[in-house]
């Protein structure tokens, strides 16, 4: 096959989606250049031509899989909340409702073990947690909560929502399969506040 073919069919994105998949199955270090070129039905050289080595294709994963969350939490603050619901429990929703629906993405972005990889996702789990935070914060702020919890209850919804999400990420369930769990959960999470 022609290269400017191989270029045109093996896009960027099919790459990100069958190397995500394969990373979260099997594992970073089980796979290879040649592995994920396999599972697409092509040479490993053809991925070459869109990512330089396996380091580079993880760290993209990374970065799209974070951008895409960051456009949700800010578009969540943007949007009107759902009848009876705040603004910080739409943006906890819409963080759950990521996390159970993009289980591949979740786990490669928050529950990856590998101490090498873990490298590539710090920086940017600091940088989405600080959104969130910063989210929380103006919340907070408007609604006139005081200033000593500014710091601990952005961390505290954040840890909540990521442990919710790592108990059901488990069962293979989708968001609506747990959602009045999740309005429960948040809720209970809110009156504590």
């Amino acid at each position: 096959m022609a290269r400017r073919a191989v270029e045109q069919e093996l896009s960027r994105e099919r790459i990100l989606e069958a190397a995500r998949h394969l990373f979260i199955t099997k594992g970073y270090r089980a796979i290879s250049m040649r592995s994920i070129g396999q599972h697409l039905g092509y040479s490993h050289g053809s991925l070459y031509y869109h990512f330089k080595e396996k380091a580079e294709l993880f760290y993209a994963i990374v970065v799209e899989d974070f951008n895409y969350v960051a456009a949700l939490l800010s578009q969540s603050m943007s949007n009107p909340p759902e009848e009876g619901m705040s603004r910080v429990e739409q943006l906890i929703m819409e963080f759950i409702k990521f996390g159970l629906d993009h289980p591949y993405q979740y786990e490669i972005m928050f529950m990856i073990r590998d101490e090498e990889l873990l490298a590539y996702c710090r920086a940017e789990q600091g940088r989405c947690f600080e959104l969130f935070a910063s989210i929380v914060r103006r919340h907070m702020k408007e609604e006139g909560y005081v200033t000593e919890d500014w710091q601990s209850v952005p961390l505290t919804l954040f840890l909540s929502a990521h442990g919710f999400i790592s108990y059901y990420i488990q069962d293979k369930v989708s968001f609506e399969d747990v959602k009045p769990a999740a309005l429960s959960h948040i809720k209970v999470l809110s009156r504590s506040l």
